[in-house]
């Protein structure tokens, strides 16, 4: 590692260049990655509803359905309206209450029960079907020129439409996202540094780092809109630690060194030896959550892990050779830094250790019964705001036409026009039906499926499988709509055992109930691979024990506040927060009890030593914690989808509640074990059986 170092420290100058070239390279990764807005393409692929999309894609056209509500006009005006929608390319159907009519038949003939489910006041249904998938680029640009081309008298609800206006809302907040983690983070960096220039190079070093990490995902093909948000802020947040601490170690090396460039070439050596072993549990902490079913959690765990491995190499690189490059700049805007000394807060944790032990002993339990039951929602759309198209026509599909959710059911094209009018009646009596479309409904009423146009009969069958839209009244990811889809299940499979129900109702279904198993398996996995690193680093079973339980009783306790205080939280948060909490603030623990079995390794009482320790560290803890509240706080109350902005919410709490757990309760727990410590870790145990030696001595010498 010295010659990796000295080699850093003589080739500064080149080291710049060379990253400032590689930006080039990595903005174009960058703008050609492609982003995924829809969530539900993360479902495992060997489901039944995922087989059900692949049959309506493959077999019928339609990858995706929108139901629209339509300005009430004329039949003639309304079947030109569908000839100018049926041209824009991905369109597949188009399908309103006139193709079932005509122009040569008033809609009046239409049986009453038709026209309610078809027509309310002023407005009428149009089904549209794309070729395409839900979140396609072709799918997508055909909603977006619809919705230009009906000039809003017809508002489109489904997925596809969700899918567009996350997009805009998206790309309308990003860029703000990743500036106010920056300026925020400069304002904490400005106070608590030591020059005017520091922060500035330190966030040149991560912003490049940022940028090499978003531009190599383009070789993992496309990332979600989700992972592109948050690994910004958490990249900044998380690897920033790895500058600083160079920093400070640069500044002590200069302390006894008059060489600027040996000064470096050693505080890069130190760093790279205290940094890597916590970066590694870091890293695997995000590596965990490819561990998840749904694959959303491969996504982020990529991106993070990768981004916490280009930060470090930034850190000890890009960073210092910036250092050294701009020394005349940093001597030049030198001012005293405003980090608090902590004398009185070291004072008191050493003074009630013990009470402090006991309030942590009697709230774990139910901080972990209250982190249990926290509410989570699993509705994409729920933060999508009301002035937005898609929500407009939700709101007047729920009022005017209380349809809520759709679903489709696939059976055999074999099935009799008997069964499936038999299925079809016993669908239609269960609560919360709104109406069940097919052309065996149209038989009830009088209208044979031969009246129907080959395009309209197109929408509803193939040479394979026959198809009914269902419309429910109960909201997606709702506890009514999974037990009406259970009982859905139960109807069709009396009448064709390979029958398939899918749709948006049914994909979400799967997803709450995958997203509960991997609730569990993530945390777990988190646990079980960061135990074992911290063993090897620390070389002890006891203290990754006594670590980890007060980082989890930090993550209890912030997910314990949304409890408190009634906030509903996506399920995505619920399920990666712990996992992301425990990797990124793990590294404090491990800062405050590396430098404590170095005191006790060199003979210092374990009072002292666990002063000591909170000397040489609260500071950097401190530092540390701000900077990663600072990167997630703006954009969490700053995002208007919660998706994003509760995830960033949960992990700037975190970094303040997991800085309070480690500076508070962590000594209490080092002290209290410190028996149980020496015994159990390698190298301090020598240290227990030699003051077992003096003892022994010490009596036989008062004895004789």
């Amino acid at each position: 590692m010295k010659r990796i170092s000295e080699f850093i420290c003589k080739h500064r100058w080149a080291i710049v260049i060379a990253a400032v070239l590689l930006m080039i390279p990595a903005a174009l990764g960058y703008v050609a990655t492609k982003v995924n807005y829809d969530l539900l393409v993360y479902l495992p692929s060997d489901i039944e509803t995922i087989e059900g999309q692949e049959i309506m894609t493959e077999e019928f056209g339609t990858g995706a359905f929108s139901v629209a509500v339509v300005e009430q006009m004329p039949q003639k005006e309304l079947l030109k309206l569908e000839s100018e929608i049926r041209e824009v390319e991905s369109v597949n159907q188009v399908i309103t209450v006139a193709d079932l009519t005509g122009t040569a038949i008033p809609l009046d003939f239409l049986p009453s029960a038709v026209r309610e489910k078809l027509m309310h006041d002023d407005t009428q249904l149009m089904i549209i079907t794309f070729q395409g998938g839900t979140s396609d680029e072709t799918t997508l640009d055909a909603v977006e020129e619809i919705r230009k081309l009906t000039n809003h008298r017809a508002l489109l609800g489904g997925m596809s439409a969700m899918v567009l206006d996350t997009k805009n809302l998206f790309k309308s907040e990003t860029l703000l996202y990743v500036s106010i983690a920056v300026a925020l983070s400069l304002v904490v960096l400005l106070l608590f540094l030591d020059s005017f220039a520091v922060p500035f190079l330190l966030l040149v070093s991560i912003g490049m780092a940022l940028l090499f990490n978003m531009g190599t995902n383009i070789f993992l093909g496309q990332i979600s809109y989700v992972t592109q948000a948050i690994s910004a802020v958490l990249q900044l947040g998380v690897t920033m630690d790895f500058s600083i601490f160079l920093y400070h170690k640069y500044e002590a090396a200069k302390q006894n060194e008059k060489d600027k460039l040996k000064a470096m070439a050693n505080a890069i050596q130190e760093t790279t030896t205290s940094v890597l072993g916590s970066s590694l549990t870091t890293f695997a902490g995000f590596l965990a959550l490819c561990t998840m079913s749904l694959t959303l959690g491969t996504d982020i765990g990529i991106v993070m892990a990768k981004g916490v491995l280009i930060g470090l190499v930034c850190a000890l690189t890009v960073f210092p050779a910036l250092l050294l490059v701009c020394d005349k700049l940093i001597e030049k805007t030198r001012h005293p830094a405003l980090v608090p000394k902590f004398t009185a807060v070291k004072g008191f944790i050493l003074k009630h250790h013990r009470a402090i032990l006991v309030a942590f002993a009697v709230l774990l339990i139910p901080a972990f019964v209250i982190y249990n039951k926290v509410e989570v929602y699993y509705k994409l759309d729920s933060s999508i705001p009301a002035d937005y198209e898609y929500t407009q026509a939700t709101t007047a599909l729920r009022e005017n036409y209380g349809m809520e959710s759709q679903m489709m059911i696939l059976t055999s094209a074999e099935i009799s026009t008997a069964k499936e009018q038999a299925m079809t009646k016993e669908i239609r009596e269960l609560d919360g039906i709104d109406a069940v479309l097919s052309p065996a409904m149209l038989e009830d009423y009088g209208l044979s499926e031969n009246l129907l146009s080959d395009e309209v009969r197109g929408v509803f069958s193939t040479d394979e499988h026959r198809m009914a839209l269902v419309l429910s009244d109960y909201g997606i990811a709702t506890d009514e709509l999974n037990t009406q889809i259970d009982a859905i299940n139960s109807i069709v499979r009396k009448y064709d055992e390979n029958a398939i129900v899918a749709g948006e109702g049914p994909l979400m279904k799967d997803l709450v109930q995958i997203a509960d198993r991997d609730f569990a398996s993530v945390n777990i996995t988190s646990i079980l691979v960061i135990f074992v690193i911290m063993a090897i680093v620390l070389k002890s079973i006891s203290l990754p024990v006594l670590l980890m339980v007060a980082i989890e009783f930090a993550i209890f306790l912030n997910m314990g506040v949304s409890y408190l205080t009634g906030t509903e939280i996506p399920f995505i948060a619920s399920i990666v927060i712990g996992t992301i909490q425990l990797g990124a603030t793990i590294d404090y623990a491990i800062l405050l009890t590396t430098k404590y079995v170095e005191e006790r390794k060199a003979g210092t009482e374990k009072a002292e030593a666990i002063k000591r320790a909170l000397g040489g560290s609260i500071q950097s803890i401190f530092v540390s914690a701000m900077c990663f509240f600072a990167a997630t706080i703006g954009v969490g109350l700053f995002s208007q989808i919660d998706m994003i902005g509760s995830i960033c919410n949960l992990i700037a709490r975190g970094a303040i509640i997991s800085m309070l757990a480690v500076v508070v309760i962590v000594p209490a727990l080092l002290y209290a074990f410190d028996g149980l410590i020496r015994k159990t870790t390698i190298g301090l145990r020598s240290i227990s059986e030699t003051k077992k030696t003096m003892k022994l001595e010490k009596a036989n010498l008062v004895k004789e």
